[in-house]
């Protein structure tokens, strides 16, 4: 396993790659976002990347789209199914890594986001709707 200093400088690098490769993108989230983002998606979140639609996963919204190959690399990295010819093709018709996130192109993405505010009012629905389910579906030794 890498190290936490390994991995940001992961995520910055393909980030980089991949933003100057297209010829267009928005490095400096990936960039000033890495060692944050690593943190909280290898020490804090639950998620599995063998059921990236599993239940009782934590969702992480990226408010922020235009920082979306901070969100790739990260899927890419810790194992979720996003090989490193789509990241090749970031930004390109018909990739798995649009511009911003779009859900449904790649596994891991779990809303579209573009507009700044957008993510936070799709977290919150998120939210409540798990709220909501819980309080109907919870119970002890389900």
């Amino acid at each position: 396993m890498p190290s936490r200093r390994e991995l940001a400088n992961a995520v910055r690098a393909l980030s980089m790659d991949a933003v100057q490769k297209a010829k267009s993108g928005h490095p400096g989230a990936p960039m000033g976002m890495a060692d944050i983002a690593q943190v909280l998606w290898c020490d804090h979140l639950q998620h599995n990347p063998a059921d990236p639609a599993w239940v009782n996963r934590d969702r992480f919204v990226l408010s922020n789209g235009h920082g979306s190959m901070l969100l790739y690399s990260l899927l890419h990295l810790t194992g979720y199914e996003l090989p490193i010819d789509e990241l090749k093709q970031f930004r390109q018709l018909h990739s798995k890594t649009p511009g911003h996130p779009e859900y449904g192109y790649a596994p891991g993405v779990e809303t579209t986001t573009g507009p700044l505010g957008q993510g936070i009012t799709n977290a919150v629905g998120m939210a409540l709707a798990e709220k909501v389910l819980a309080a109907q579906f919870n119970r002890d030794n389900f």
